[in-house]
């Protein structure tokens, strides 16, 4: 399967972050639901339950929870996965290949080695502008970037789990 269509602003929101940790331990930390657990949302957020199945077809599942006691499930499906290269994930559909109810969007998680550090860039691809601008308006910058930041810190040492 080939995930390299040309990223459209119109359609698509990116966020590109150089994390200084070995490829190895950033591919682990996406890849291993106790790590991913500990950076995923940005805080006060938490991720309580994570499911994630490397396998196309397989399922990618966040429990998030809130200050306030919110709880937001993201239900999603593996659609590729290419060891420390890429991981792309949806929620368009459910595991095992199901449809989901209300499709948000598609992420490619990409993942290359420079320097000591990793590049990881991330797009969250939508089906429509009206999604893309919710999307954007809901804190994507703000709220992948302060994960990001999390899962830096993590592999530094310097953030502590939940």
């Amino acid at each position: 399967m080939s995930t390299s269509a040309a990223f459209d602003p119109a359609l698509d929101l990116e966020l590109n972050r150089l994390i200084p940790a070995p490829l190895e331990r950033v591919w682990e930390a996406w890849t291993r639901p106790e790590l991913l657990k500990q950076w995923y949302c940005p805080r006060p957020w938490f991720v309580s339950d994570c499911t994630i199945d490397l396998v196309p077809g397989g399922a990618f599942f966040t429990r998030m929870n809130g200050p306030a006691g919110e709880v937001f499930d993201n239900v999603g499906c593996v659609l590729e996965v290419v060891p420390h290269e890429r991981l792309v994930t949806t929620d368009a559909l459910l595991p095992g290949w199901r449809p989901a109810p209300e499709p948000f969007m598609t992420a490619i998680i990409r993942f290359s080695r420079e320097g000591t550090g990793t590049r990881v860039i991330s797009q969250a691809r939508h089906a429509s502008t009206a999604s893309r601008e919710k999307h954007e308006a809901m804190g994507f910058y703000n709220g992948w970037g302060a994960a990001s930041d999390q899962l830096a810190g993590l592999l530094a040492g310097t953030f502590p789990p939940k």
